[in-house]
């Protein structure tokens, strides 16, 4: 049985990732040409025909997953992506490319349906080789415990506490962090608050009765990768036969941050997410292996 290799934190690295170092000469290049995160914005769009995951997730319900949802089997299917194309759970800060340590998952969570309500980031700390029922387990515990409170997170008191100073205070304030954030000096109470520093933000616009958007990525922060998607549509289509069936489908939008990986790595990392949204089943057990990023 072959020893699990145990990697020291070495002089470059960063408290959220380690610094990659073998990468090629040309991706290393890429964050001192596009210096911001937008600068190297690409956007994606696909649609998966949904009818068997939506299947499986009435099974899933009547066997007691109550409100076992799209969402769920989003951030499952991403997580799990993550386990054969860990390149995409890069980051780029102070111009360098860092393999984070773990998976870092954020959304927002709306308190109300109504116009007046204020919302609350919720980020998920996990390993890549998490099944759906630990994320569901995971994201559930934080909806309960955001609707429970009616008071304010730590992020939002954070935030609240900033917005109290003096105009010129505050952008002093927010210097400070983004330098700190640029030579990472941020404590890692801050980024554990920060729902800007992660793997991946989702939106579930579905939920709004919207298509999904193309989001863009914050120029602040680590997050590579914006994805919404959006409601659910029904197509009428020919089978193999010719004759007419329908299907129903989903759509979903990405914005990527380029400078992590080539596009090659991007398209391969989007087929194994597609498989799983497609394939929920797959994600009821750990996966058999994890890849590890190059160093």
């Amino acid at each position: 049985m072959a020893q699990e290799v145990i990697y020291k934190r070495r002089f470059g690295d960063r408290k959220e990732g380690r610094l990659v170092r073998s990468i090629d000469p040309i991706t290393k290049f890429m964050p001192y040409i596009m210096a911001q995160r937008n600068d190297g914005c690409n956007h994606f769009a696909d649609s998966i025909e949904i009818s068997a995951t939506e299947k499986w997730i009435r099974e899933k319900r009547a066997e007691g997953w109550k409100g076992m949802g799209m969402l769920h089997v989003f951030l499952a299917a991403y997580t799990r992506m993550l386990c054969h194309c860990p390149g995409v759970n890069r980051f780029v800060a102070g111009q360098k490319i860092y393999a984070r340590n773990d998976v870092e998952l954020c959304f927002m969570v709306k308190r109300a349906m109504t116009l007046e309500a204020g919302e609350t980031p919720v980020k998920l700390h996990l390993q890549p080789d998490a099944t759906i029922f630990d994320i569901y387990r995971m994201v559930n515990e934080k909806v309960d415990e955001i609707k429970a409170n009616t008071g304010e997170s730590g992020t939002e008191a954070f935030a609240s506490m900033l917005g109290k100073l003096p105009g010129f205070i505050f952008r002093f304030a927010v210097w400070l962090i983004r330098v700190g954030d640029y030579m990472g000096w941020l404590p890692t109470s801050l980024l554990d608050l920060s729902p800007f520093h992660g793997s991946m933000i989702i939106t579930d616009l579905g939920s709004l009765g919207l298509n999904p958007i193309y989001h863009h990525i914050y120029n602040f922060g680590t997050l590579p990768v914006f994805i919404s998607f959006g409601t659910k549509r029904r197509v009428v289509e020919l089978d193999k036969d010719g004759s007419p069936v329908e299907r129903k489908y989903m759509d979903y939008k990405a914005v990527t941050d380029e400078r992590i990986c080539d596009g090659f790595y991007y398209s391969t990392a989007f087929k194994f997410l597609k498989y799983y949204l497609k394939n929920p089943a797959a994600l009821e057990l750990p996966p058999e292996k994890v890849e590890e990023d190059i160093f």
